[in-house]
């Protein structure tokens, strides 16, 4: 699949703000099974300056620094990118989960897909009894890895309502958890929480899902907006795979990855700080589509 993807990130002030600096984690990153055909930033007013990085984990950060008094921000993020995942393996020929959570603690590597950095608490994620309790329930003795986080990611479909106005940015797993409701944010930090908590390594991914579904398949929850997921390690020989809770399946074509961290705040589309005064609206567009839709 090649999507054109169109991100439109608005801050409206109150009172004129004199200068402003501003991460955006707002471009697609390249990665097995998806390519960046073409991708850029359109930012007004125009930046006085502009640099980009890649982090710690590969995600591409742009930074920039606006010196031009202004009341208000727009922020464009226009991509096209191809999509070609393999599919999954067949969820039994994965190691059982006790086997990944040991070989997860003796690796000794730190490059950016190391396990050694999604095992721990962090920000956003912080370990939570309840939590990790009940997601236990779906990983008894010896089960295969990715059978038991396939059980888990369904059985938060089906235990969690979501609602958009149930949780803010700031929500943690322990709230979220107990509301049983929120977005896709609330239900990957539940999902890696449980996971983290019984020693298995899990990452959190940002990114699209397709607005337009193929034809007679549901509207997935999500589109419209950025979109959030679980990566899990499955061991050496299978590695990283994406399971999206909120929609109960695998990450394949419907999904475009912008980036990967520990949780949230990690890959935030824009942090930032600004010199004024008063308070700020913020809108936000997206519009994923499939070439020729």
């Amino acid at each position: 699949m090649i999507y054109d993807i169109r991100h439109v990130t608005t801050y409206r002030y109150d009172a004129a703000v004199a200068a402003a600096a501003c991460v955006m984690r707002l471009l697609p990153r390249a990665e097995a099974g998806q390519k960046v055909i073409d991708s850029g930033l359109d930012i007004a007013p125009a930046p006085a300056e502009t640099r980009e990085r890649a982090d710690a984990f590969g995600n591409r950060v742009t930074s920039v620094r606006i010196d031009a008094p202004h009341r208000e921000l727009r922020v464009s993020a226009l991509s096209r990118v191809a999509v070609e995942r393999p599919a999954p393996p067949a969820a039994a020929l994965t190691p059982a989960w006790e086997i990944i959570r040991a070989a997860a603690r003796s690796l000794r590597a730190l490059q950016a897909e190391s396990p050694a950095h999604f095992l721990f608490p962090s920000r956003q994620v912080a370990l939570d009894a309840a939590t990790t309790l009940w997601c236990a329930q779906s990983f008894p003795a010896n089960r295969p890895m990715l059978e038991g986080c396939a059980d888990l990611m369904g059985r938060i479909r089906r235990a969690f309502e979501y609602k958009a106005d149930a949780t803010a940015v700031n929500t943690t797993v322990a709230e979220a958890f107990a509301a049983r409701k929120g977005v896709c944010q609330d239900f990957a930090h539940v999902m890696i929480a449980g996971l983290r908590g019984l020693g298995l390594p899990a990452a959190y991914v940002s990114g699209y899902i397709r607005t337009i579904p193929p034809p007679g398949k549901p509207r997935l929850e999500g589109a419209d907006a950025s979109h959030a997921w679980v990566s899990v390690w499955c061991g050496p020989e299978f590695g990283w795979l994406d399971l999206d809770p909120t929609n109960d399946l695998m990450a394949g074509d419907d999904h475009v990855v912008v980036a990967r961290g520990r949780d949230y705040a990690d890959v935030s589309p824009i942090d930032g700080v600004f010199v004024g005064s008063g308070d700020h609206q913020l809108s936000v567009s997206v519009d994923v589509r499939p070439e020729g839709e």
